[in-house]
């Protein structure tokens, strides 16, 4: 019997982790930022969520010491962790080192009366994202076989514009695409992705469309060049009501 009780989701996301935990990247310890961002969820009131999930560019340099540390820290949680894969991760390498018990890679699960799918947008040797025709089918699938649960769909690049020339120009390649496939599932109700380090929320055609900041460095929303912005670390909490609405809310660390 599913439940009909609120499912609480926790996203990370862009935490470019690197083989030694000593590394920074653009001025800050990733590893010591994820692990603070990790530590104020610890102390939030939703504590524990249903289940986290984390969008892509996880290990910054590829290495299979970054996954297999990330790992370990996804299984100290003891929750049910999703992952997809970001332009700068190596899918193949990431998806050895953390398929685990409660660690999983792409794929769709369901959350109380949700269905959640996970998208990987990795192109080969770019940055941009592409969502290739066996993921475009999987997720035509997955939408058609549980039409009747609200769907939230997770990847790493973003389907819309964010109104920064730098960030828009190596997008998602074929947003269309992906874009009509939503429009042609009334039980879509949310998108939500990383890649871009700054938060954005909207809505088109009645859809919640959402990036997260970065658990390390941000980007200056509105920037037509690339700028970094001054923003704390953070992650973003979903509540996922039975009756398809959806409550969110970024957290940052306040102490950075």
């Amino acid at each position: 019997m599913v439940s009909t009780r609120t499912a609480v989701l926790l996203q990370i996301t862009d935490t470019h982790l690197f083989a030694s935990v000593d590394t920074t990247h653009r001025g800050i310890n990733t590893q010591s930022s994820l692990d603070a961002v990790l530590d104020r969820a610890r102390t939030d009131p939703r504590w524990p969520p249903d289940a986290i999930v984390v969008t892509g560019d996880i290990v910054h340099d590829e290495t299979r010491a970054g996954y297999l540390r990330f790992r370990k820290v996804l299984q100290s949680l003891g929750l049910p962790a999703f992952c997809v894969p970001g332009n700068h991760d190596d899918p193949a390498v990431l998806k050895e080192c953390l398929s685990a018990p409660h660690v999983h890679v792409c794929g769709d699960t369901q959350l109380g009366t949700w269905r959640v799918i996970l998208l990987s947008t990795f192109g080969e040797g770019e940055v941009a994202g592409v969502l290739g025709s066996a993921e475009l089918a999987r997720m035509e699938a997955t939408l058609e076989k549980h039409s009747g649960e609200h769907t939230l769909i997770c990847m790493h690049h973003p389907p819309l514009p964010m109104g920064s020339a730098w960030l828009d120009a190596p997008g998602l390649r074929n947003a269309e695409a992906f874009l009509d496939l939503v429009r042609r599932h009334a039980q879509v109700r949310a998108v939500l992705w990383g890649h871009v380090h700054q938060a954005s929320d909207r809505r088109v055609d009645g859809v919640r469309f959402m990036s997260t900041p970065s658990t390390c460095a941000q980007f200056r929303p509105d920037s037509d060049e690339f700028s970094v912005d001054n923003l704390p670390p953070g992650m973003r909490w979903l509540a996922l009501q039975p009756d398809g609405d959806l409550t969110t809310e970024i957290v940052r660390i306040s102490t950075w």
